[in-house]
Protein backbone atom coordinates (compact mmCIF):
# COMPACT_ATOMS: atom_id res chain seq x y z
CA UNK A 1 0.00 0.00 0.00
CA UNK A 2 3.10 2.44 0.73
CA UNK A 3 4.40 1.52 -2.67
CA UNK A 4 1.43 2.75 -4.37
CA UNK A 5 1.17 5.87 -2.40
CA UNK A 6 4.89 7.25 -3.12
CA UNK A 7 4.40 5.77 -6.62
CA UNK A 8 1.13 8.09 -6.97
CA UNK A 9 2.91 10.88 -5.65
CA UNK A 10 5.76 10.61 -8.10
CA UNK A 11 3.00 10.49 -10.41
CA UNK A 12 1.17 13.10 -9.49
CA UNK A 13 4.64 15.85 -8.48
CA UNK A 14 5.52 16.58 -12.56
CA UNK A 15 1.53 16.55 -13.25
CA UNK A 16 1.75 19.83 -10.72
CA UNK A 17 4.82 21.33 -11.83
CA UNK A 18 3.32 21.08 -15.99
CA UNK A 19 0.30 22.81 -14.45
CA UNK A 20 1.92 25.67 -12.76
CA UNK A 21 4.32 26.21 -15.63
CA UNK A 22 1.14 26.09 -17.71
CA UNK A 23 -0.23 29.40 -14.72
CA UNK A 24 2.47 30.57 -14.93
CA UNK A 25 2.71 31.09 -18.95
CA UNK A 26 -0.93 32.20 -19.01
CA UNK A 27 -0.66 34.23 -16.55
CA UNK A 28 1.99 36.22 -18.54
CA UNK A 29 0.16 36.01 -22.20
CA UNK A 30 -2.75 37.45 -20.07
CA UNK A 31 -0.88 40.24 -18.66
CA UNK A 32 0.71 40.43 -21.95
CA UNK A 33 -2.92 40.36 -23.46
CA UNK A 34 -4.32 42.98 -21.31
CA UNK A 35 -1.48 45.21 -22.00
CA UNK A 36 -1.76 44.70 -25.68
CA UNK A 37 -5.15 46.03 -25.17
CA UNK A 38 -4.93 49.02 -23.10
CA UNK A 39 -1.27 50.60 -23.48
CA UNK A 40 -0.24 52.97 -21.43
CA UNK A 41 -0.72 56.66 -22.94
CA UNK A 42 1.83 58.98 -23.66
CA UNK A 43 3.94 60.93 -21.04
CA UNK A 44 2.35 64.01 -21.90
CA UNK A 45 -1.65 62.62 -21.57
CA UNK A 46 0.02 61.30 -18.06
CA UNK A 47 1.10 64.92 -17.33
CA UNK A 48 -1.74 66.59 -18.67
CA UNK A 49 -4.09 64.25 -16.26
CA UNK A 50 -1.86 65.18 -13.31
CA UNK A 51 -2.56 68.47 -13.94
CA UNK A 52 -5.67 68.75 -14.31
CA UNK A 53 -5.67 69.34 -10.38
CA UNK A 54 -2.99 72.09 -11.18
CA UNK A 55 -4.61 75.88 -9.22
CA UNK A 56 -2.96 77.78 -12.13
CA UNK A 57 -5.47 78.23 -14.65
CA UNK A 58 -2.94 78.34 -17.82
CA UNK A 59 -0.75 74.62 -16.78
CA UNK A 60 -5.12 73.42 -16.26
CA UNK A 61 -5.68 75.15 -19.56
CA UNK A 62 -2.35 73.21 -21.44
CA UNK A 63 -3.61 70.00 -19.45
CA UNK A 64 -7.08 69.94 -21.03
CA UNK A 65 -5.75 71.17 -24.68
CA UNK A 66 -3.61 67.93 -24.59
CA UNK A 67 -6.04 65.63 -23.61
CA UNK A 68 -8.41 66.60 -26.56
CA UNK A 69 -5.13 66.80 -29.27
CA UNK A 70 -4.15 63.55 -27.94
CA UNK A 71 -6.38 61.47 -25.96
CA UNK A 72 -8.95 59.28 -26.62
CA UNK A 73 -11.93 57.59 -24.99
CA UNK A 74 -9.29 54.91 -22.78
CA UNK A 75 -8.91 57.97 -20.81
CA UNK A 76 -12.65 58.08 -19.87
CA UNK A 77 -12.37 56.20 -17.02
CA UNK A 78 -9.40 58.01 -15.82
CA UNK A 79 -11.23 61.66 -15.97
CA UNK A 80 -14.39 60.35 -14.18
CA UNK A 81 -12.39 59.47 -11.59
CA UNK A 82 -10.56 62.44 -11.43
CA UNK A 83 -14.10 64.36 -11.57
CA UNK A 84 -15.25 62.00 -8.99
CA UNK A 85 -13.16 63.32 -6.18
CA UNK A 86 -12.82 67.10 -7.75
CA UNK A 87 -14.39 70.63 -7.20
CA UNK A 88 -17.07 72.13 -9.17
CA UNK A 89 -14.80 74.32 -11.18
CA UNK A 90 -12.62 71.01 -12.02
CA UNK A 91 -15.63 69.05 -13.34
CA UNK A 92 -16.77 72.11 -15.36
CA UNK A 93 -13.48 71.86 -16.93
CA UNK A 94 -13.39 68.16 -17.81
CA UNK A 95 -16.98 67.40 -18.82
CA UNK A 96 -15.96 69.08 -22.33
CA UNK A 97 -13.24 66.98 -22.86
CA UNK A 98 -15.18 64.11 -21.75
CA UNK A 99 -18.25 65.06 -24.00
CA UNK A 100 -15.71 65.21 -26.92
CA UNK A 101 -13.99 62.08 -26.79
CA UNK A 102 -17.14 60.56 -26.12
CA UNK A 103 -18.57 62.17 -29.35
CA UNK A 104 -15.29 61.14 -31.13
CA UNK A 105 -15.71 57.57 -30.06
CA UNK A 106 -19.31 57.13 -31.49
CA UNK A 107 -18.13 58.87 -34.82
CA UNK A 108 -17.15 54.96 -35.62
CA UNK A 109 -20.12 53.77 -34.00
CA UNK A 110 -21.85 50.69 -36.21
CA UNK A 111 -24.82 52.61 -35.81
CA UNK A 112 -25.93 55.49 -38.16
CA UNK A 113 -28.32 57.10 -35.65
CA UNK A 114 -25.32 57.56 -33.07
CA UNK A 115 -22.74 58.62 -35.62
CA UNK A 116 -25.15 61.43 -36.64
CA UNK A 117 -25.92 62.25 -33.54
CA UNK A 118 -21.80 62.34 -32.35
CA UNK A 119 -21.13 64.30 -35.34
CA UNK A 120 -24.64 67.22 -34.58
CA UNK A 121 -22.56 67.29 -30.49
CA UNK A 122 -19.23 68.00 -32.04
CA UNK A 123 -20.85 70.84 -34.26
CA UNK A 124 -22.02 71.79 -31.59
CA UNK A 125 -19.71 71.95 -29.02
CA UNK A 126 -17.71 74.26 -30.53
CA UNK A 127 -14.38 73.19 -30.75
CA UNK A 128 -11.78 73.38 -33.87
CA UNK A 129 -10.13 70.06 -32.63
CA UNK A 130 -12.92 68.31 -33.78
CA UNK A 131 -12.80 69.58 -37.57
CA UNK A 132 -9.86 66.58 -38.49
CA UNK A 133 -12.20 64.06 -36.49
CA UNK A 134 -15.08 65.69 -38.52
CA UNK A 135 -13.75 65.36 -42.02
CA UNK A 136 -11.73 61.79 -41.25
CA UNK A 137 -15.10 60.57 -40.43
CA UNK A 138 -16.80 61.79 -43.35
CA UNK A 139 -14.68 60.86 -45.57
CA UNK A 140 -15.26 56.60 -44.87
CA UNK A 141 -18.58 57.32 -43.98
CA UNK A 142 -21.11 55.49 -46.38
CA UNK A 143 -24.40 56.85 -45.16
CA UNK A 144 -25.13 59.80 -47.17
CA UNK A 145 -27.41 61.78 -44.48
CA UNK A 146 -25.07 61.21 -41.58
CA UNK A 147 -21.85 62.24 -44.28
CA UNK A 148 -23.84 65.95 -44.88
CA UNK A 149 -23.89 66.21 -40.82
CA UNK A 150 -20.58 65.11 -40.88
CA UNK A 151 -19.50 67.62 -43.19
CA UNK A 152 -22.22 70.72 -42.02
CA UNK A 153 -20.51 70.42 -38.55
CA UNK A 154 -17.08 70.62 -39.85
CA UNK A 155 -17.83 73.53 -41.84
CA UNK A 156 -19.72 75.12 -38.56
CA UNK A 157 -16.50 74.71 -36.73
CA UNK A 158 -14.78 76.42 -39.24
CA UNK A 159 -16.82 79.98 -39.46
CA UNK A 160 -15.23 80.43 -35.71
CA UNK A 161 -11.40 79.80 -37.20
CA UNK A 162 -8.82 82.97 -36.94
CA UNK A 163 -8.51 81.92 -41.22
CA UNK A 164 -10.10 84.56 -43.53
CA UNK A 165 -9.57 81.82 -46.32
CA UNK A 166 -10.84 78.57 -44.12
CA UNK A 167 -13.65 80.81 -42.82
CA UNK A 168 -14.82 82.12 -45.95
CA UNK A 169 -14.29 78.65 -47.80
CA UNK A 170 -16.74 77.66 -44.93
CA UNK A 171 -20.06 79.79 -45.48
CA UNK A 172 -19.43 78.75 -49.27
CA UNK A 173 -19.83 75.45 -48.83
CA UNK A 174 -22.76 75.52 -46.09
CA UNK A 175 -24.80 77.47 -48.75
CA UNK A 176 -24.13 74.34 -50.80
CA UNK A 177 -25.64 72.44 -47.89
CA UNK A 178 -28.36 74.50 -47.10
CA UNK A 179 -27.67 74.51 -44.15
CA UNK A 180 -30.36 75.38 -41.52
CA UNK A 181 -28.23 75.40 -38.82
CA UNK A 182 -25.48 77.71 -40.33
CA UNK A 183 -27.74 81.12 -40.60
CA UNK A 184 -27.34 82.55 -37.38
CA UNK A 185 -23.71 82.75 -37.50
CA UNK A 186 -24.07 83.96 -42.02
CA UNK A 187 -26.45 86.69 -40.78
CA UNK A 188 -23.83 87.82 -37.45
CA UNK A 189 -21.57 87.91 -40.65
CA UNK A 190 -23.91 90.08 -42.96
CA UNK A 191 -24.82 92.60 -40.03
CA UNK A 192 -20.89 92.93 -39.49
CA UNK A 193 -20.57 94.25 -42.88
CA UNK A 194 -23.38 97.25 -41.75
CA UNK A 195 -20.65 98.53 -39.20
CA UNK A 196 -18.85 102.00 -40.41
CA UNK A 197 -15.55 100.29 -39.26
CA UNK A 198 -15.96 96.88 -41.30
CA UNK A 199 -12.61 96.23 -42.61
CA UNK A 200 -12.39 94.66 -46.37
CA UNK A 201 -12.13 91.24 -44.99
CA UNK A 202 -15.29 91.55 -43.48
CA UNK A 203 -16.86 92.94 -46.41
CA UNK A 204 -16.31 90.24 -48.65
CA UNK A 205 -17.06 87.90 -46.04
CA UNK A 206 -20.44 89.55 -45.72
CA UNK A 207 -21.20 89.24 -49.78
CA UNK A 208 -20.61 85.73 -49.32
CA UNK A 209 -22.94 84.91 -46.35
CA UNK A 210 -25.68 87.02 -48.13
CA UNK A 211 -25.62 85.00 -51.11
CA UNK A 212 -25.31 81.72 -49.11
CA UNK A 213 -28.56 82.98 -46.78
CA UNK A 214 -30.72 83.49 -49.78
CA UNK A 215 -29.83 79.91 -51.18
CA UNK A 216 -30.64 78.25 -47.76
CA UNK A 217 -34.01 80.65 -47.66
CA UNK A 218 -35.30 79.88 -51.49
CA UNK A 219 -34.30 76.17 -50.21
CA UNK A 220 -36.13 76.43 -46.85
CA UNK A 221 -39.40 77.43 -48.91
CA UNK A 222 -38.93 74.66 -51.10
CA UNK A 223 -38.59 71.78 -48.22
CA UNK A 224 -41.72 73.75 -46.33
CA UNK A 225 -43.90 73.46 -49.17
CA UNK A 226 -43.08 70.05 -49.14
CA UNK A 227 -43.42 68.84 -45.67
CA UNK A 228 -46.82 71.05 -45.65
CA UNK A 229 -47.84 68.81 -48.69
CA UNK A 230 -46.93 65.24 -47.34
CA UNK A 231 -48.40 66.14 -43.88
CA UNK A 232 -51.83 67.26 -46.13
CA UNK A 233 -51.55 63.81 -47.60
CA UNK A 234 -51.00 61.75 -44.53
CA UNK A 235 -53.89 63.57 -42.89
CA UNK A 236 -56.29 63.29 -46.25
CA UNK A 237 -55.46 59.94 -45.91
CA UNK A 238 -56.98 59.60 -42.42
CA UNK A 239 -59.66 61.79 -43.89
CA UNK A 240 -59.99 59.47 -46.37
CA UNK A 241 -60.24 56.04 -44.69
CA UNK A 242 -62.77 57.56 -42.21
CA UNK A 243 -65.18 59.32 -45.06
CA UNK A 244 -64.75 55.79 -46.85
CA UNK A 245 -66.84 54.13 -43.95
CA UNK A 246 -69.42 57.45 -44.20
CA UNK A 247 -69.75 57.48 -47.79
CA UNK A 248 -70.84 54.13 -47.86
CA UNK A 249 -73.46 54.46 -44.95
CA UNK A 250 -73.87 58.44 -45.69
CA UNK A 251 -74.10 58.03 -49.60
CA UNK A 252 -74.86 54.43 -50.72
CA UNK A 253 -77.55 54.15 -47.72
CA UNK A 254 -79.02 57.60 -47.15
CA UNK A 255 -78.29 57.03 -43.19
CA UNK A 256 -76.74 60.26 -41.74
CA UNK A 257 -74.62 58.54 -38.76
CA UNK A 258 -73.54 61.42 -36.25
CA UNK A 259 -71.77 58.28 -34.26
CA UNK A 260 -69.25 57.80 -36.91
CA UNK A 261 -67.00 59.93 -35.25
CA UNK A 262 -67.37 57.22 -31.90
CA UNK A 263 -67.11 54.08 -33.79
CA UNK A 264 -63.40 55.52 -34.65
CA UNK A 265 -62.97 55.98 -31.63
CA UNK A 266 -64.12 52.56 -31.08
CA UNK A 267 -61.04 51.32 -32.99
CA UNK A 268 -58.78 53.17 -31.60
CA UNK A 269 -59.68 52.26 -28.29
CA UNK A 270 -59.30 48.52 -29.39
CA UNK A 271 -55.78 49.42 -30.18
CA UNK A 272 -55.31 50.59 -26.52
CA UNK A 273 -56.31 47.63 -25.37
CA UNK A 274 -54.40 45.20 -27.52
CA UNK A 275 -51.41 47.45 -27.20
CA UNK A 276 -51.83 46.80 -23.01
CA UNK A 277 -52.62 42.97 -23.54
CA UNK A 278 -49.35 42.29 -25.14
CA UNK A 279 -47.52 44.49 -22.22
CA UNK A 280 -49.69 42.65 -20.00
CA UNK A 281 -49.25 38.72 -21.41
CA UNK A 282 -46.85 38.24 -23.70
CA UNK A 283 -43.65 38.46 -24.23
CA UNK A 284 -41.52 41.51 -24.78
CA UNK A 285 -39.91 40.33 -27.73
CA UNK A 286 -43.25 40.14 -29.59
CA UNK A 287 -44.73 43.53 -28.50
CA UNK A 288 -43.95 45.31 -31.65
CA UNK A 289 -46.91 43.30 -33.70
CA UNK A 290 -48.96 44.23 -31.45
CA UNK A 291 -50.20 46.68 -34.42
CA UNK A 292 -50.74 44.27 -37.04
CA UNK A 293 -52.95 41.85 -34.92
CA UNK A 294 -54.63 45.68 -33.78
CA UNK A 295 -55.62 46.61 -37.01
CA UNK A 296 -58.54 43.29 -38.35
CA UNK A 297 -59.66 43.95 -34.42
CA UNK A 298 -60.51 47.36 -34.63
CA UNK A 299 -62.35 46.48 -37.70
CA UNK A 300 -64.11 43.81 -36.30
CA UNK A 301 -64.87 45.61 -32.85
CA UNK A 302 -66.16 48.98 -34.46
CA UNK A 303 -68.34 46.72 -37.51
CA UNK A 304 -69.98 44.65 -34.53
CA UNK A 305 -70.84 47.85 -32.50
CA UNK A 306 -72.12 49.36 -35.52
CA UNK A 307 -74.24 45.95 -36.40
CA UNK A 308 -75.24 46.51 -33.08
CA UNK A 309 -76.31 50.09 -33.59
CA UNK A 310 -78.13 49.13 -36.87
CA UNK A 311 -79.92 46.29 -35.35
CA UNK A 312 -81.02 48.38 -32.09
CA UNK A 313 -81.89 52.05 -33.88
CA UNK A 314 -81.17 52.46 -37.28
CA UNK A 315 -82.92 49.99 -39.13
CA UNK A 316 -86.17 51.50 -37.46
CA UNK A 317 -85.39 55.21 -39.29
CA UNK A 318 -84.75 54.23 -42.72
CA UNK A 319 -86.18 57.22 -44.82
CA UNK A 320 -86.42 59.38 -41.58
CA UNK A 321 -83.42 61.44 -41.89
CA UNK A 322 -83.34 63.78 -39.30
CA UNK A 323 -84.79 61.28 -36.41
CA UNK A 324 -81.33 59.24 -37.94
CA UNK A 325 -79.35 62.44 -37.13
CA UNK A 326 -81.07 62.98 -33.80
CA UNK A 327 -80.67 59.37 -32.76
CA UNK A 328 -76.98 58.57 -33.39
CA UNK A 329 -76.09 62.03 -31.93
CA UNK A 330 -77.85 61.10 -28.60
CA UNK A 331 -75.75 57.68 -29.12
CA UNK A 332 -72.59 59.47 -29.74
CA UNK A 333 -72.59 61.65 -26.48
CA UNK A 334 -73.49 58.09 -24.18
CA UNK A 335 -70.42 56.40 -26.42
CA UNK A 336 -68.29 59.45 -25.35
CA UNK A 337 -69.57 59.60 -21.99
CA UNK A 338 -68.96 55.99 -21.35
CA UNK A 339 -65.19 55.94 -22.68
CA UNK A 340 -64.57 58.86 -20.40
CA UNK A 341 -65.85 56.82 -17.53
CA UNK A 342 -64.15 53.45 -18.23
CA UNK A 343 -60.55 54.74 -19.72
CA UNK A 344 -60.17 58.47 -18.29
CA UNK A 345 -59.56 61.41 -20.25
CA UNK A 346 -56.31 60.38 -22.26
CA UNK A 347 -54.45 57.19 -22.94
CA UNK A 348 -51.62 56.55 -25.36
CA UNK A 349 -50.35 54.15 -27.66
CA UNK A 350 -46.73 53.63 -28.25
CA UNK A 351 -45.97 53.45 -32.02
CA UNK A 352 -44.40 49.98 -32.58
CA UNK A 353 -40.48 50.18 -33.21
CA UNK A 354 -40.97 49.56 -36.75
CA UNK A 355 -42.51 52.95 -37.34
CA UNK A 356 -40.52 54.80 -35.40
CA UNK A 357 -38.03 57.11 -37.34
CA UNK A 358 -38.30 58.37 -40.56
CA UNK A 359 -36.04 58.37 -44.05
CA UNK A 360 -34.66 61.74 -45.13
CA UNK A 361 -34.85 62.18 -48.95
CA UNK A 362 -34.06 65.83 -49.01
CA UNK A 363 -32.30 68.43 -47.08
CA UNK A 364 -34.61 69.48 -44.32
CA UNK A 365 -37.41 67.00 -45.22
CA UNK A 366 -37.98 63.90 -43.06
CA UNK A 367 -40.56 61.37 -43.75
CA UNK A 368 -42.00 59.79 -40.75
CA UNK A 369 -42.44 55.98 -40.99
CA UNK A 370 -45.92 56.46 -39.18
CA UNK A 371 -47.30 58.83 -41.59
CA UNK A 372 -46.20 56.88 -44.63
CA UNK A 373 -47.79 53.82 -43.39
CA UNK A 374 -50.99 55.73 -42.97
CA UNK A 375 -50.75 56.96 -46.72
CA UNK A 376 -50.54 52.97 -47.72
CA UNK A 377 -52.60 51.60 -45.47
CA UNK A 378 -55.42 54.39 -47.40
CA UNK A 379 -54.24 52.80 -50.60
CA UNK A 380 -55.15 49.50 -49.68
CA UNK A 381 -58.31 50.38 -48.26
CA UNK A 382 -59.44 52.18 -51.56
CA UNK A 383 -58.39 49.47 -53.53
CA UNK A 384 -60.20 46.81 -51.49
CA UNK A 385 -63.58 48.84 -51.78
CA UNK A 386 -63.13 49.19 -55.24
CA UNK A 387 -62.68 45.41 -55.77
CA UNK A 388 -65.71 44.65 -52.91
CA UNK A 389 -68.39 46.93 -54.16
CA UNK A 390 -67.45 46.82 -58.41
CA UNK A 391 -65.71 43.25 -59.05
CA UNK A 392 -67.67 40.90 -56.67
CA UNK A 393 -70.74 39.71 -56.63
CA UNK A 394 -71.57 41.26 -52.79
CA UNK A 395 -70.71 44.72 -54.25
CA UNK A 396 -73.19 44.01 -57.04
CA UNK A 397 -75.89 43.32 -54.48
CA UNK A 398 -74.93 45.93 -52.29
CA UNK A 399 -75.58 48.39 -55.28
CA UNK A 400 -78.49 47.04 -56.63
CA UNK A 401 -80.51 47.46 -52.96
CA UNK A 402 -79.37 50.77 -52.61
CA UNK A 403 -80.60 51.66 -56.31
CA UNK A 404 -83.91 49.84 -56.22
CA UNK A 405 -84.62 47.72 -53.17
CA UNK A 406 -88.12 46.67 -53.98
CA UNK A 407 -86.61 45.34 -57.13
CA UNK A 408 -84.07 43.56 -55.70
CA UNK A 409 -85.73 41.94 -53.03
CA UNK A 410 -88.19 40.96 -55.89
CA UNK A 411 -85.55 39.56 -57.44
CA UNK A 412 -84.17 37.57 -54.40
CA UNK A 413 -81.80 39.61 -52.48
CA UNK A 414 -81.96 39.60 -48.95
CA UNK A 415 -82.59 43.90 -48.26
CA UNK A 416 -82.60 43.25 -45.01
CA UNK A 417 -79.26 41.48 -44.43
CA UNK A 418 -77.30 43.36 -47.21
CA UNK A 419 -78.36 46.71 -44.98
CA UNK A 420 -76.50 45.57 -41.87
CA UNK A 421 -73.73 43.92 -42.90
CA UNK A 422 -73.18 47.01 -45.65
CA UNK A 423 -73.65 49.35 -42.26
CA UNK A 424 -71.09 47.38 -40.35
CA UNK A 425 -68.71 47.35 -43.08
CA UNK A 426 -68.53 51.20 -43.25
CA UNK A 427 -68.50 51.17 -39.27
CA UNK A 428 -65.64 49.13 -39.39
CA UNK A 429 -63.62 51.43 -41.99
CA UNK A 430 -64.21 53.93 -39.46
CA UNK A 431 -62.57 51.49 -36.76
CA UNK A 432 -59.60 50.94 -38.84
CA UNK A 433 -59.28 55.18 -39.18
CA UNK A 434 -58.96 55.49 -35.88
CA UNK A 435 -56.45 52.46 -35.30
CA UNK A 436 -54.27 54.47 -37.73
CA UNK A 437 -54.92 57.52 -36.01
CA UNK A 438 -53.36 56.20 -32.70
CA UNK A 439 -50.05 56.61 -34.59
CA UNK A 440 -49.84 60.37 -35.03
CA UNK A 441 -52.47 61.50 -31.89
CA UNK A 442 -53.44 60.37 -28.51
CA UNK A 443 -56.61 58.22 -27.70
CA UNK A 444 -59.67 60.39 -25.92
CA UNK A 445 -63.13 59.78 -25.86
CA UNK A 446 -63.90 63.05 -28.07
CA UNK A 447 -61.38 62.14 -31.15
CA UNK A 448 -64.28 61.41 -33.34
CA UNK A 449 -65.64 64.62 -33.03
CA UNK A 450 -62.42 66.02 -34.74
CA UNK A 451 -62.92 63.75 -37.82
CA UNK A 452 -67.14 63.67 -38.05
CA UNK A 453 -67.10 67.83 -39.80
CA UNK A 454 -64.37 67.22 -41.92
CA UNK A 455 -65.67 63.61 -43.23
CA UNK A 456 -69.46 64.84 -43.53
CA UNK A 457 -67.78 67.92 -45.90
CA UNK A 458 -65.78 65.14 -47.66
CA UNK A 459 -68.34 63.15 -49.11
CA UNK A 460 -70.68 65.48 -49.69
CA UNK A 461 -67.93 67.86 -51.50
CA UNK A 462 -66.97 64.73 -53.67
CA UNK A 463 -70.46 63.90 -54.28
CA UNK A 464 -72.72 61.59 -52.02
CA UNK A 465 -72.08 57.56 -53.02
CA UNK A 466 -68.80 58.46 -55.59
CA UNK A 467 -65.97 56.72 -54.21
CA UNK A 468 -63.56 58.83 -56.99
CA UNK A 469 -65.02 62.04 -56.12
CA UNK A 470 -64.64 60.91 -51.64
CA UNK A 471 -60.72 60.66 -52.48
CA UNK A 472 -60.05 63.85 -54.68
CA UNK A 473 -62.51 65.55 -51.62
CA UNK A 474 -60.37 63.95 -48.77
CA UNK A 475 -56.69 65.21 -50.57
CA UNK A 476 -58.55 68.59 -51.26
CA UNK A 477 -59.61 69.30 -47.45
CA UNK A 478 -56.83 67.39 -45.91
CA UNK A 479 -54.47 69.44 -48.05
CA UNK A 480 -56.26 72.69 -46.86
CA UNK A 481 -56.67 72.09 -43.79
CA UNK A 482 -52.44 71.73 -43.12
CA UNK A 483 -51.94 74.81 -46.13
CA UNK A 484 -54.12 77.45 -44.34
CA UNK A 485 -53.38 76.23 -40.66
CA UNK A 486 -50.06 78.31 -40.33
CA UNK A 487 -51.30 81.29 -41.62
CA UNK A 488 -55.34 81.34 -39.86
CA UNK A 489 -54.69 78.82 -36.96
CA UNK A 490 -56.77 75.23 -36.41
CA UNK A 491 -60.14 77.04 -36.21
CA UNK A 492 -60.12 79.74 -38.41
CA UNK A 493 -58.59 77.44 -40.94
CA UNK A 494 -61.31 75.27 -40.42
CA UNK A 495 -64.07 77.91 -40.39
CA UNK A 496 -62.96 79.64 -43.45
CA UNK A 497 -62.47 75.70 -45.39
CA UNK A 498 -66.29 75.10 -44.02
CA UNK A 499 -67.12 78.66 -45.95
CA UNK A 500 -65.16 77.49 -49.27
CA UNK A 501 -67.60 73.95 -49.03
CA UNK A 502 -70.56 76.12 -49.15
CA UNK A 503 -69.63 78.31 -51.70
CA UNK A 504 -68.30 75.30 -53.81
CA UNK A 505 -72.06 73.51 -53.10
CA UNK A 506 -74.06 76.84 -54.19
CA UNK A 507 -72.11 76.40 -57.67
CA UNK A 508 -72.24 72.44 -57.43
CA UNK A 509 -74.96 71.12 -55.37
CA UNK A 510 -74.17 67.46 -56.37
CA UNK A 511 -70.42 67.43 -55.85
CA UNK A 512 -67.53 67.29 -57.93
CA UNK A 513 -68.70 63.52 -59.04
CA UNK A 514 -72.35 64.22 -59.49
CA UNK A 515 -74.82 60.72 -60.06
CA UNK A 516 -76.00 60.86 -62.99
CA UNK A 517 -78.74 58.12 -64.80
CA UNK A 518 -81.38 56.02 -63.31
CA UNK A 519 -79.51 55.53 -59.66
CA UNK A 520 -80.25 59.43 -59.11
CA UNK A 521 -83.86 58.72 -58.31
Amino acid sequence: MKNIVIISKFRTLPSLMFLGLLAVCGSEGATAAEGAAAPSPPPAVERALANLSSNDEAVREAAIRTLIEQGDERLLPRLDAIRADADRSLRLAIKPVMDLLKNRAKLASDEPDERRSAATDLGTLGRPAAIPWLEQAAAREPNRWVRYTMEESAHLLKLASGDADARAAAVVKLGELRSQNALPALKEFARAAADPGATDEQKVLARAATEAIERIEVWATWSSAFETLFRGISLSSILLIMSLGLAIVFGLMGVINMAHGELMMVGAYATFITQECFKAYLPPDIFDYYFLLSMPISFVVAALFGLILEAAVIRFLYGRPLETMLATWGLSLVMIQAARVYFGDLTAVVAPGWLSGGVQIMVGVYLPYNRLFIIALSIVCVAGIYVLLFRSGLGLRVRAVMQNRNMSACLGIPTRKVDAYTFAFGSGLAGLAGCALTLIGNVEPGLGQNYIVDSFMVVVTGGVGKLMGTIVAALGIGGLNKLLEPSFGAVYGKVLILVLVILFLQWRPSGLFAIKGRYVE
